[in-house]
């Protein structure tokens, strides 16, 4: 990266540009260079209606998920969430990273949702779209208030972060943990912290999160590590070494997905490249687009998180080696549903 372009970036941020909202038939131009400005990060309170969410997708087989937080200070560019911040009216650049949906009432729609006759114990993903330990969390602590409520209920709960804020609800996992009620995946997407700093600007470094999973570990929480998204010639080649630092850490199992740029993602990791790696951007995204059917876009269930082709092919490969090199001896622990309870008498607690 030249002087030049580290002056022009925006600090901090992952996305260099506000892409046009493809639901908004009308867009307010910002005047000249107003728009580059990362600016300071607004939270926006929502009352949501729901906060479990059923996901049908034959890549994540029936998962349920709930987010506490709607876009992501993280600002990682690559970010698939991205495009549901159009939903709320936005753009999925800067305003993804800056603009943050805060639902101050998840913890109590959990309980509710856990009252219901029909339900029946099984985990809930946090962080199904958005990390739940993004820095919006240390303020408002919501996620820490779901996971009370998973505790209450005696419901199991996998979590996925990059953030080591979660090691300040250390005290509730491991309770969660010693009745066999939580998950969680470290995301660790590089361990170089120049590809780091312009690639997840506002996340901790990979060495820290190798640290979380060390420190989960000696807790008795199950932690294991996703090494996700792998972008070719950017962080494809640490896939390797990210497995073995994760199993001599203690991670328990591992997994990788591809890159994929559906949306108005493409457009933000191309403006992405031009600001900071030009000379690597015709080869990467030549290489995305060879995994994904010539496209930088992938939809397809069982190609779009693993890719196709003989890049893909080689890096599949490559997981599987090695994966079965650090983690055959290990694996996850097997959820208990039979620690499930309403408490009292079924009524509605206080909140």
């Amino acid at each position: 990266m030249t002087k030049k372009m580290a002056e022009s970036a925006v600090k901090g941020r992952g996305a260099q540009h506000n892409p046009a909202n493809s639901y908004l038939k009308n867009r307010t131009e910002a005047d000249e260079g107003e728009e580059l400005k990362g600016g300071d990060t607004v939270y926006l309170q929502e009352t949501a209606k729901g906060i479990v969410n059923k996901i049908n997708s034959p890549d994540l087989r029936n998962m349920l998920s709930m987010n506490p937080y709607q876009g992501c200070e993280h600002g990682c560019v690559y970010c698939y969430a991205r495009p549901t911040h159009e939903y709320y009216g936005y753009s999925a650049g800067i305003d993804f990273e800056n603009k943050i949906i805060v639902k101050h009432n998840a913890a109590r729609l959990l309980r509710a949702h856990f009252e219901k006759k029909t339900w029946k114990p099984a985990p809930i993903a946090l962080s199904g779209n958005t990390d739940c330990y993004q820095p919006a969390e240390k303020k408002f602590g919501i996620t820490r208030q779901i996971l009370g409520v998973c505790l209450e209920y005696g419901n199991p709960v996998s979590i996925i972060t990059k953030n080591a804020l979660i090691l300040r609800d250390l005290d509730l996992l491991q309770e969660l943990a010693s009745k066999n009620l939580v998950h969680v995946a470290v995301s660790v997407t590089t361990l170089d912290e120049d590809v780091r700093r312009i690639l997840e600007p506002r996340t901790v470094t990979g060495q820290r999160r190798l640290g979380v999973i060390r420190e989960l570990t000696k807790a008795g929480v199950p932690a294991m590590v996703m090494a996700a998204p792998m972008i070719p010639f950017l962080n494809s080649d640490e896939l390797p070494e990210i497995l073995k630092q994760a199993a001599d850490h203690g991670a328990l199992e591992a997994g990788f997905t591809v890159v994929r740029l559906n949306g108005p993602i493409g457009e933000i990791f191309e403006t992405w490249c031009d600001t900071f790696i030009p000379d690597k951007k015709d080869r990467i995204l030549e290489r995305i687009r060879e995994m994904h059917g010539g496209s930088l876009e992938d939809r397809r269930s069982h190609i779009r998180m693993r890719g196709e082709g003989e890049f893909a092919r080689v890096l599949g490969d490559t997981f599987r080696l090695f994966r079965q090199k650090y983690f055959a001896d290990r694996q996850l622990p097997e959820f208990d549903y039979t620690q499930f309870s309403v408490p009292g008498n079924g009524q509605l607690s206080l909140f």
